[in-house]
C-alpha cells in the first residue's frame, strides 16, 4: 500500500510592513528555519529580509532533525508556532532563537534552555533510579529504530524492560502501564516531557 505525505499549509500571508517593522529587532546575519506548515511563509519572509539581512540559510526543520548552521550566524528566525522546535533547536545550535508566530516575534530566554536541561536531567535520573522501563518504538518511517530498541534492551542490566511499538505515542496513556521510566527511540523531540529520555542520552 502506497503511502502519501501532503503537508497541510496554514492559511496566512506574511505582513511585509510588520515584518520589516520586526526586523529591526533582528541581527544582520539570520538563519531562517521553519516547520512545513508555514513553508510558503518563510520563502516569503526571505525575499522580505533578503533586502535588509544576510540570509545564511532556509531551513525547514523536523522533529528528528539537528539541522547545522554556519559559523557567521548570529541568530536563527523559526517560523512555526509554540516552543516544540524551538527550545531543542536553541540548545543545540547554540544561538538565540526568535520565533515569528502571526507576525508576532518572542525571543527564546535562557531561561527556557535552563528549564529544558534540568527536564532531561531529571529524564536521566529517573533512568537510573528505575527498575522497570517502557523503550517506545514508532512504525512511521524516518523514525522506525527497532533494531537499536532491541539492541538497547539487551544491554540493559538490573532493569525489568518492556517494547511498545506505535504509529503514535500517547503520552497520557503512559500511567495505564505502571512503569518507572520511558526510553524514546523515535522522534527526539518527545522528550520535551520529562518522563522520557532519548536512548542516545544512555552511556553504557
Amino acid at each position: 500500500m502506497k503511502t502519501l505525505f501532503i503537508p497541510a499549509k496554514i492559511k496566512s500571508k506574511a505582513n511585509k510592513p510588520k515584518i520589516l517593522e520586526i526586523s529591526k529587532k533582528l541581527p544582520k546575519n539570520i538563519a531562517i528555519a521553519y516547520s512545513i506548515q508555514y513553508k510558503d511563509i518563510a520563502f516569503e519572509i526571505k525575499n522580505i529580509l533578503s533586502k535588509t539581512h544576510k540570509i545564511t540559510k532556509l531551513v525547514q526543520v523536523l522533529g528528528c532533525s539537528k539541522p547545522s548552521f554556519s559559523k557567521n550566524t548570529k541568530a536563527i528566525l523559526l517560523i512555526s508556532s509554540g516552543k516544540f522546535h524551538a527550545i531543542p533547536l536553541a540548545l543545540e545550535a547554540k544561538l538565540p532563537i526568535y520565533i515569528l508566530e502571526h507576525n508576532k516575534l518572542r525571543k527564546i530566554s535562557k531561561e527556557d534552555v535552563e528549564s529544558f536541561k534540568k527536564k532531561q536531567k531529571a529524564s536521566y535520573l529517573k533512568f537510573l533510579n528505575a527498575d522497570k522501563i517502557g523503550i517506545l518504538i514508532s512504525t512511521k518511517p524516518g523514525q522506525q529504530n527497532l533494531k537499536k530498541a532491541l539492541e538497547f534492551k539487551k544491554k540493559l542490566k538490573n532493569k525489568k524492560s518492556y517494547l511498545f511499538i506505535s504509529n503514535n505515542v500517547s503520552i497520557s496513556e503512559f500511567e495505564n502501564f505502571g512503569l518507572d521510566c520511558w526510553v524514546n527511540t523515535a522522534c527526539p523531540r518527545l522528550d520535551m516531557d520529562s518522563s522520557i529520555i532519548n536512548i542516545d542520552k544512555i552511556k553504557f
